[in-house]
């Protein structure tokens, strides 16, 4: 026989893994990219390509990114690409977009290495409004986090140019969920 705080334990797991099993029925909320895997190395052709700087090795080609199962309701998605080990103490913003509308579930490789009419560009760390590669030292591997965020603010609600934490701000009480991938670059 069960007793009363067992029986409300066992309870309490059977309801956990109903609603696990419901949430995993309606698909979670996911960012995908079929250049990396979350964890793993981003491309050589993914890095920056600054002639100025010897550790831009790349050619600033964006990762292709494609994303499904957003909240109802979504109105619009913001995506940013953030290096914290980046300039210590603040990190390094690479790439801020918002105003995405809730029918586009992707970008192409490439595509936002520019700005794109797909999205609203903000201002990246290097003052740009699309797309900026890592230019990491060779060593110890930085962790580019790409975060993908669903809200409630229509595509056109906020102005060009925010910068990631302008952007943070003008989320705040309008982010719905957000789910993200990291990949890891190095100067080879």
């Amino acid at each position: 026989m069960l007793r009363r705080g067992s029986f409300l334990a066992l309870a309490a797991a059977l309801a956990a893994l109903s609603a696990s099993h419901a949430a995993k029925a309606q698909g979670a909320f996911t960012l995908t990219s079929p250049d990396f895997k979350d964890g793993e190395r981003l491309a050589v052709k993914n890095a920056g390509n600054n002639k100025s700087n010897p550790n831009c090795v790349g050619e600033n080609i964006s990762p292709a990114f494609s994303w499904s199962n957003p909240p109802e309701g979504t109105k619009s998605f913001a995506l940013m690409m953030f290096d914290p080990e980046g300039r210590p103490p603040n990190g390094v913003s690479h790439w801020v977009a918002y105003g995405i509308a809730p029918s586009v579930t992707g970008f192409a490789e490439g595509e936002v290495s520019k700005t794109s009419d797909k999205y609203v560009g903000g201002e990246s760390t290097q003052k740009l409004p699309s797309y900026s590669g890592p230019c990491t030292p060779a060593g110890a591997p930085h962790h580019y986090t790409f975060t993908l965020i669903a809200t409630d603010l229509d595509p056109s609600a906020l102005k060009p140019g925010l910068t990631r934490e302008e952007l943070i701000k003008a989320l705040e009480g309008h982010a719905k969920v957000a789910t993200g991938l990291i990949g890891t670059f190095a100067k080879p």
